[in-house]
């Protein structure tokens, strides 16, 4: 099989384009390779993907926000998120279906610094998001008396613009760090922009990026995972000295939770794991399915598990689309 772009063409390419400028007006993503007539099928699976990930969001958004007995904390908590997944599957889909199509798999460096920044912001939200879940789980099974008034209306509209307020600030911070570093290539070994890989091509001083990204990742990481960690210390310590009824209703409650949880760090630890280590040895294919994993996961894994394990949505599904009571 012909390959249209080889690695070494890439980078005699590339050191042409950058021989006398630092200056990059559009990278070249590496990690597509030449599928001739797959290149439709692939097409048509992301598109179907796609297709599955806006309608079932998008049902579910809608079914919480047309029904009164949904306007509870925990839903809106869940709206928040299936928004977030709509956001980040939007920056993402349209441009792979683009690529599939392409014979010459190049991205403009506005563009790039757009795509990293959307991205960015969808991968912490998501994290703030399921980390306000854990909390409101931990008060719903912790304290059920005191549930409506730890958790108000106005507490419930500060946590949801703090989880969509930070990502935007902290992200923003980084990618303006990183778009204007001097570069010394224009090749990035992924099937999206991401901003460690441009780091990586920088030829000026990164120590601030370095420190920087470090920083924002312990606050944007360790930070919702200490939260979560805590609540689910507590919420077991509540099921082992509690009523058997106590313990069925925390277990319901959490489980989709948990899902996620572990579905999204799977995700990331995979991402983390290619952005950070030398995956030369591992086939392309694979490195491409896990870096796809990171992004589509979950706006297809939560709809699904939410949707079907919470009778109360389910229901109200059904009634939305088979018009039943």
């Amino acid at each position: 099989m012909k390959l249209f772009l080889t690695t070494n063409n890439l980078k005699l390419f590339s050191e042409k384009i950058m021989m006398n400028s630092s200056y990059v007006s559009y990278f070249t993503l590496a990690a597509y390779f030449d599928t001739e007539l797959f290149k439709y099928l692939y097409f048509l699976l992301i598109l179907s993907l796609y297709a599955l990930i806006i309608c079932a969001n998008l049902l579910l958004i809608v079914v919480i926000c047309m029904n009164r007995s949904l306007h509870e904390p925990m839903y809106l908590f869940l709206c928040s998120l299936f928004v977030n997944e709509l956001f980040g599957s939007t920056w993402l889909f349209p441009f792979l279906l683009v690529q599939i199509l392409s014979d010459i798999h190049t991205v403009s460096a506005p563009f790039c610094f757009i795509q990293i920044y959307c991205l960015n912001v969808y991968a912490t939200m998501q994290f703030h998001n399921l980390a306000i879940l854990s909390y409101d789980r931990y008060l719903a099974i912790c304290y059920p008396l005191q549930y409506n008034t730890r958790m108000a209306s106005n507490k419930v509209i500060v946590l949801v613009a703090l989880t969509w307020l930070f990502p935007f600030i902290g992200v923003g911070v980084l990618v303006s760090l990183s778009a204007p570093l001097q570069l010394c290539g224009n090749i990035i070994n992924k099937v999206y922009c991401n901003n460690y890989a441009v780091v990586k091509l920088a030829c000026s001083d990164t120590r601030v990026n370095n420190i920087y990204g470090l920083i924002n990742t312990c606050l944007e990481i360790f930070g919702p995972l200490s939260l979560i960690l805590y609540t689910y210390i507590k919420i077991l310590k509540v099921c082992y000295s509690g009523s058997k009824q106590t313990r069925q209703k925390a277990v319901s409650t959490c489980t989709p939770h948990l899902a996620s949880l572990i579905n999204f760090s799977c995700g990331s630890f995979f991402e983390i794991l290619q952005s950070r280590f030398d995956m030369s040895s591992v086939p392309n294919m694979l490195r491409i399915f896990l870096s796809l994993y990171f992004l589509t996961c979950q706006p297809i894994f939560n709809p699904l598990i939410y949707g079907l394990q919470m009778s109360k949505i389910r229901s109200l599904c059904k009634s939305l689309i088979f018009g039943k009571t």
